[in-house]
């Protein structure tokens, strides 16, 4: 699946729902989470799960679209209620706010385990997202997500978020006044980068809090890219297609991906060659099907 553009829709926004299939993302996270006050939760999930039963049929017939949901958290004492909601709706996965550990999310695996069986979902079907830095002890052991003592075959990546981790710091900024990351977001944004290429699963950047900033998403979607993450989260449909182009390889990184592969299965056995004047070796050989492979 493309994993480019991941779009947070308010889970109590009939409205927002019905839009979202239409804006191109990628993944669709029904938010029951922040976006949603407290006394909206109960209407929330049944507007979820409608949705999720309601498009289940258009992907079924033939649509790309993955459709998550974002539960609260498992320390909230409500999230149980949120999975026995919307599992009836088969989400493609569940997005897991302040993820504290690979721990705590066996807990969460064993309650969808039970979930699955009783709503006609396949065994283990349902995927995991965590949001791994959302606190300071949670930002300190991130790094045992790519521990093979601690694999969760649920995981399919690992994303992190800079609001919530701020706010639990008491930190006032989180870039300096040329837009870069201040040092310590700088560093969990490394480390989930890193763990999750480590656990063999997609590295999903923060969001661009200024959804009217397209410029500034511009460069740092594009930066994202470059640095090795598959996809990146959104808070507003505008900033999707702004997210897909530069998560989309050019005509031109294709082409020279494509070169590199068929030059080295032209000649079985050779370590490094030349392409165009250029010195290419093994890893660059590996770059080149990881990225045909994404683009496909």
């Amino acid at each position: 699946m493309k994993q480019r553009s991941w779009l947070f829709v308010p889970g109590d926004s009939e409205k927002k729902l019905t839009k979202a299939p239409a804006t191109g993302a990628d993944v669709v996270i029904v938010d029951l989470e922040d976006a949603v006050a407290p006394e909206a939760k109960a209407t929330a999930r049944h507007f979820a799960r409608e949705w999720l039963m309601t498009n289940k049929e258009q992907l079924l017939a033939g649509e790309k679209q993955q459709h998550w949901v974002r539960i609260n958290p498992l320390d909230s004492g409500i999230w149980k209620e949120d999975l026995a909601a919307v599992l009836p709706g088969k989400p493609d996965g569940i997005v897991v706010p302040k993820a504290a550990g690979p721990d705590q999310l066996r807990l969460l695996m064993a309650e969808l385990y039970e979930l699955e069986q009783r709503s006609g979902v396949q065994p283990n079907a349902t995927r995991l997202l965590p949001l791994v830095s959302e606190t300071a002890h949670a930002a300190l052991t991130l790094t045992a997500y790519g521990d093979p003592a601690n694999a969760i075959p649920r995981l399919l990546g690992l994303t992190w978020g800079a609001e919530d981790l701020s706010a639990a710091i008491g930190a006032v900024r989180k870039r300096d006044s040329r837009g870069v990351w201040t040092d310590l977001f700088r560093m969990v944004r490394a480390q989930v980068l890193l763990t999750a290429h480590a656990a063999g699963v997609s590295a999903i950047d923060t969001l661009h809090a200024d959804f009217r900033d397209e410029e500034g998403l511009q460069r740092v979607a594009r930066e994202s890219y470059e640095d090795g993450f598959a996809g990146m989260l959104a808070i507003h449909p505008a900033q999707v297609p702004i997210i897909n182009a530069a998560f989309t390889p050019s005509h031109e990184e294709l082409a020279e991906a494509q070169a590199i592969v068929d030059a080295f299965a032209a000649n079985p056995g050779v370590g490094a060659l030349q392409i165009d004047g250029r010195m290419i070796d093994q890893p660059h050989h590996e770059q080149a099907k990881k990225l045909l492979a994404r683009s496909r």
